[in-house]
């Protein structure tokens, strides 16, 4: 599902909400519902625009990877979210170099990207030609909802913007060449961010923005000579359960 205010038949505007989930046939109707009510009440506001796509796959097209360990840094602020995150990014193996980059070419934006940029973890050059959309990474979730839900449930985790996010980086550092991924929400009630990969997992950040900030973005990191047009095909095509 993807949503929109303002704009011309889906195309410009303010992005309002974009999500999917990956179910068994019987589930569709009220799957669909759920997204649909989702659209209309999102923080970011009311859509004048959604886009429902209903897809069939098998089984047998998806790759399976594991969820990520789960770690979490408690900042009281924006600014000390952000250093930690600068930091835990250089820990994994990003060259300051690449993480100042990407927090300049995040915290410059003007409105909340759909997708995300992809930068050189040495030089952090900017790799895709996306512009201010960026690389969506789609066609993925959580192979059993309930090993899903038990498992978070004894980290004290619950809710949609977590299993979202969750997902999204488990498939992220399952994607050969990934080092690491940065992102803090464009909902504007949710300040927590996060840094993860393959090599540490997925930590928390309580506070990466402020409060009603309705900007927000993501981006990936990749070893140097990454294949990217394989990389991107991963990202967006290749359809990905993700088991507990």
């Amino acid at each position: 599902m993807r949503s929109s205010l303002g704009g011309k038949n889906g195309n410009g505007g303010k992005h309002i909400s974009g999500a999917e989930r990956i179910v068994q046939e019987c589930d569709v109707e009220k799957t669909v519902l759920s997204l649909l009510e989702r659209a209309r009440s999102h923080q970011r506001g009311k859509a004048d625009f959604i886009n429902v796509k209903i897809q069939e796959i098998s089984e047998e097209q998806a790759a399976r990877t594991k969820l990520l360990s789960v770690y979490s840094h408690k900042s009281a602020t924006k600014d000390e979210g952000r250093l930690f995150a600068r930091n835990e990014l250089v820990r994994i193996g990003v060259s300051p170099l690449a993480v100042e980059k990407a927090f300049l070419a995040l915290e410059s934006l003007s409105d909340s990207m759909r997708g995300a940029m992809i930068l050189d973890s040495v030089t952090g050059e900017r790799l895709d030609c996306f512009g201010e959309r960026g690389v969506r990474c789609s066609n993925m979730d959580v192979a059993l909802s309930k090993d899903y839900e038990e498992s978070l449930s004894t980290l004290g985790l619950s809710g949609e913007h977590v299993r979202e996010a969750l997902v999204l980086a488990s498939k992220v550092a399952s994607c050969k060449g990934t080092v690491a991924e940065l992102c803090w929400s464009d909902d504007p009630d949710y300040v927590t961010g996060y840094v993860s990969s393959s090599k540490f997992g997925y930590c928390r950040i309580s506070v990466m923005k402020e409060l009603g900030d309705f900007i927000g973005g993501r981006v990936f990191f990749v070893e140097p000579e990454t294949d990217l047009e394989n990389y991107i095909d991963y990202l967006q095509n290749k359809v990905v359960l993700v088991e507990v």
